[in-house]
C-alpha cells in the first residue's frame, strides 16, 4: 500500500461491492485450511465483511484486518465492534508493523493486482507468517472477464480500466500472475486454483451493472481517467449507459475470473 494509488477509490459504488463479499463467495479456496485457534492477518480488508467471516471460522484465534484507508477501517471497526477476536488497523503491506512469524495465515483478497510491487508485498506477508503457516491471495483477471452481449461500451470500459490501472503501476490481470509472483517472492510450496463470480439474474445484473454505471462516473476511477486524458465526461457517460443497457438485458451474463494461491511457508 505505502501510498499506492488505489484505482477504484472508496466511493460508495466501490464499497457496495466490497460489502457484498463474504468468506464463502470470496475465499472458499482457503476455508478448508482454517482451524479454530489460528491467528490470521487479512490485508486490504476494506469494510471487513470477509475478515469477520474468517474471524468466526478461526475463533478464538485473533484476527486482524489491515487497510490503508482510515475511513474504511473506521467503518469496519464500528460494524464489527462486538466480535471479540477481531481487530482492525491502518497499515502498510510493504512494512507490516508485526514481528516475524506472528500469524498462522496471512490473506489478501483483491489486493496484489493494485500494487506496484506485489512480489515485495508477498515477501512481507511471508515474513510475518509462521513456519508451516499459509500465505493466501485471490485476485481478479480483468482481461479474462467475459460478458454477453458484447456491447461496444463495455469493450471501451475494459480498455479504459486497463489504461487507468496501468497508469497507477498496477497489474489489472493480476489473477494469472499470482503463482509467478509467489515464486519470485521465495514461496515454493504453492497451490493454485481459480473461481468465478457470475452475474446473470435480474437482481444480479441490476446490482453489478448499476454499481459499475455509478462507479464509472462518480468514483476515483472515472476522475483519474479524465485527468490523465484517457477519455472525457461524455466518454464516461457513454460507458455508464452501456452498463445500464447490459443490466436491462434479460440475456445479460457476466463472469469475473479470479486466480487463487495458497502458499505453505
Amino acid at each position: 500500500m505505502s501510498g499506492a494509488r488505489y484505482t477504484h477509490g472508496h466511493h460508495d459504488s466501490v464499497l457496495r461491492s466490497h460489502r457484498w463479499r463474504t468468506a464463502e463467495n470470496s475465499a472458499a479456496y482457503l476455508l478448508p485450511q482454517l482451524r479454530s485457534g489460528m491467528a490470521l492477518l487479512d490485508i486490504g480488508c476494506g469494510p471487513g465483511t470477509i475478515t469477520a467471516d474468517l474471524a468466526e471460522r478461526v475463533a478464538p484465534g485473533l484476527v486482524r484486518g489491515l487497510d490503508q484507508g482510515d475511513a474504511v477501517i473506521a467503518e469496519a471497526t464500528a460494524a464489527f465492534a462486538g466480535v471479540a477476536n477481531l481487530e482492525f488497523a491502518v497499515g502498510d503491506v510493504y512494512q507490516l508493523d508485526v514481528e516475524e512469524a506472528a500469524f498462522d495465515v496471512v490473506h489478501a483478497h483483491q489486493v496484489l493486482q493494485h500494487l506496484a510491487d506485489p512480489v515485495g508485498a508477498l515477501r512481507e506477508m511471508r515474513r510475518v507468517t509462521r513456519p508451516g503457516g499459509l500465505v493466501a491471495a485471490r485476485d481478479a483477471d480483468f482481461a479474462a472477464m467475459a460478458w454477453f452481449p458484447r456491447l461496444p461500451a463495455l469493450d471501451d470500459w475494459m480498455t479504459l480500466y486497463q489504461q487507468v490501472a496501468r497508469s497507477n503501476h498496477a497489474e489489472p490481470d493480476g489473477g494469472r500472475f499470482l503463482r509467478h509472483w509467489a515464486h519470485r517472492a521465495g514461496l515454493s510450496d504453492v497451490t493454485s486454483s481459480a473461481s468465478v463470480w457470475c452475474y446473470s439474474t435480474e437482481a444480479e445484473r441490476s446490482w453489478w451493472g448499476g454499481l459499475w454505471a455509478e462507479r464509472v462516473v462518480s468514483s476515483e476511477f472515472g476522475r483519474q481517467a479524465v485527468a490523465r486524458g484517457f477519455t472525457d465526461e461524455a466518454g464516461l457517460s457513454a460507458i455508464a449507459a452501456g452498463w445500464r443497457t447490459w443490466a436491462a438485458d434479460p440475456d445479460g451474463w457476466f463472469a469475473v475470473l479470479n486466480g487463487e494461491i495458497v502458499c505453505r511457508v
